[in-house]
């Protein structure tokens, strides 16, 4: 994959962003960004991707369970649909299924405290989302 890739994990309250090395191999955290309103969220990060000069967004879908898209996929969607209709650029939508957990317990892995580790996952499991993604197209 040539180019780097902006990942987007939507939360109730914020986005987390994460943006890949120019290869599209490596995925690191970016920003948060505060949930406002759809449109507006999906300005603020199609801003972040060409500010990157990312060349694709890929959005966090958490599947349930079974695998199914339930109320938090479908806010998933709408935000990629959003997205897609203020920008030229591809969207994705990626199942992020276990992105929060893999970003706590890689904290925990780096020993960071537990008063820190409440801190912002977003961005970490926005990164955790991207590699995901990255790792499955290289």
């Amino acid at each position: 994959m040539n180019g780097r890739v902006l990942g987007v994990d939507p939360g109730e309250k914020n986005i987390g962003l994460a943006i890949s090395d120019p290869t599209g191999t490596i995925a690191n955290p970016l920003s948060v960004i505060i949930h406002v309103a759809r449109s507006e969220d999906a300005r603020k990060i199609i801003r972040a991707a060409i500010e990157q000069e990312a060349v694709r967004i890929i959005v966090g879908q958490p599947l349930d369970s079974e695998g199914e898209i339930g109320p938090a996929a479908r806010k998933s969607i709408r935000l990629a649909e959003e997205i897609r209709a203020q920008t030229e650029l591809p969207v994705e939508l990626w199942d992020e299924t276990g992105s929060t957990q893999a970003a706590r317990n890689a904290r925990i892995a780096m020993g960071s405290r537990r008063k820190k580790r409440s801190g912002h996952l977003d961005s970490l499991a926005a990164t955790v989302i991207l590699q995901s993604y990255l790792d499955s197209h290289s």
